[in-house]
């Protein structure tokens, strides 16, 4: 069977960073890379079998890419610090990697996403997925502020299984990430877009509302749902508003 290598991205994580590694105990080695935490992440990291390594965070796509190369094993299972491996999805992978050939360089893997201590099953991210299972040699994040995704010239497979994923235990929590990717989505949308107008303002932030909670049914999903929905909107309003700044600021 192939070795694999799990990787574990974080910064302040001490919430999250003792569950996340007894799910990847089963890994051939295990990499944190940490952004120089101020609280106990690295004690409690320290008590599991790990490698640590310590790399100032610029941009999730240049922290992970960074790190990937490290990794002894030629197959990486890569998670954020607020993912859990289940049983059922780590007996799928090793079945992969147990494999004589394996036809795919990646893998997509969905997540079932819990906020404010419910399971969201609707509200948009029903059709959640990520590429976690990768070759090393083959792939590599694109470089982007937010938003990150592998690239790789070869195949890319699904697996059956999926990630649990417990993102914002709060509001609290749900706000401060969502202002600094608002921030940074501004950045990368200053590559590619003209100067925000009414459109951009009001129409899109209205549509992404729109989207969320009835095309994607977060009105299923109860409070968290419109919650969810509400954010989103608001996500796209000021990503513009930022984005505006941001060309404002350049012209002089």
């Amino acid at each position: 069977m192939q070795k694999v290598t799990a990787i574990i991205t974080c910064f302040n994580e001490e919430q999250h960073i003792e569950a996340v590694l007894k799910s990847v105990q089963w890994c051939d080695e295990i990499i944190v890379v940490d952004s120089f935490s101020t609280d106990s992440t690295l004690e409690k990291a320290a008590l599991f079998n790990t490698r640590i390594l310590h790399h100032e965070y610029e941009n999730p796509a240049k922290q992970k890419n960074w790190v990937i190369p490290q990794a002894a094993n030629e197959w990486i299972l890569l998670l954020d610090a607020d993912e859990r491996v289940t049983d059922e999805l780590r007996n799928e992978i090793e079945k992969v990697l147990a494999q004589d050939e394996i036809h795919f360089n990646a893998f997509w893997i969905y997540r079932r996403n819990h906020f404010m201590g419910k399971e969201i099953k609707f509200s948009g991210w029903q059709r959640d997925k990520v590429i976690r299972l990768f070759y090393r040699d083959v792939c590599r994040y694109k470089d982007v502020e937010v938003h990150e995704e592998i690239e790789t010239t070869g195949k890319v497979g699904k697996l059956k299984n999926k990630l649990l994923h417990y993102t914002y235990t709060d509001l609290e929590q749900y706000l401060v990430k969502w202002n600094r990717y608002s921030s940074m989505s501004a950045v990368d949308y200053s590559k590619k877009t003209t100067k925000p107008n009414a459109f951009h303002f009001v129409i899109k932030p209205a549509f992404r509302f729109f989207k969320h909670y009835i095309i994607d049914l977060g009105f299923l999903d109860g409070y968290p749902g419109f919650i969810i929905s509400k954010l989103a909107a608001e996500g796209v309003f000021f990503r513009y508003m930022k984005l505006y700044e941001l060309m404002r600021k350049k012209k002089k």
